[in-house]
């Protein structure tokens, strides 16, 4: 028998049948398999965890069936409760599979320290500059101190006590600058005023 007489011979096209239908079967079951171990059709809408503490978290979600994972804490947030979730990934109303990974970033439980730079002899605007921007406030009030320099710092204070360089005061920390009155000679002499905008 020819190529050509076995295509049109009823062999062939019960053969082509059966490949037909078997492939049209294997899809199936593999379509099917795929939607059961992937979840296809399971969605759990992810919840809003901001300001939770990490015990809450936890609690609820072992409830939905996911897990988390806390990553690094970020700065120190006062609007926030110590060590709460400030962020979340994936985000609050996303939907996801059972088991999926929550990323959580806490909120540290205070201002991270920072050292006191060496100001001794900068002027007063150097001085701000440099505080503010490695995150220290400044005290309207101002401690004078009898010095031939005017307005040069002669020291910083901290709730009324002396700072060193090196020292560690927490970021956001309200900081008293000690400058000269440029009035020169004489005992230590020292007066606070009311700085005037």
């Amino acid at each position: 028998m020819s190529f050509i007489q076995f295509m049109k011979s009823k062999v062939f096209f019960r053969q082509l049948i059966l490949a037909v239908v078997g492939l049209t079967i294997f899809i199936f079951v593999v379509i099917k398999w795929l939607n059961i171990s992937t979840n296809h059709s399971q969605k759990i809408e992810v919840p809003n965890l901001e300001k939770m503490s990490l015990f809450e978290v936890e609690k609820t979600l072992n409830e939905l069936d996911l897990n988390l994972i806390v990553l690094d804490s970020a700065s120190y947030n006062p609007s926030y409760p110590k060590k709460s979730v400030i962020e979340q990934n994936p985000e609050v109303g996303d939907f996801v599979k059972e088991g999926r990974k929550i990323y959580l970033t806490l909120n540290p439980s205070g201002y991270a320290n920072v050292e006191i730079p060496d100001l001794f002899g900068k002027t007063k605007r150097q001085a701000y500059s440099q505080l503010i921007a490695i995150g220290f406030k400044i005290s309207p009030k101002i401690s004078y101190v009898s010095d031939i320099a005017k307005d040069v710092v002669r020291g910083l204070k901290y709730n009324g006590k002396d700072l060193k360089v090196g020292d560690k005061l927490p970021k956001n920390s309200v900081i008293t600058l000690k400058l000269g009155d440029g009035r020169g000679g004489g005992r230590y002499i020292q007066k606070t005023v009311e700085e005037k905008e």
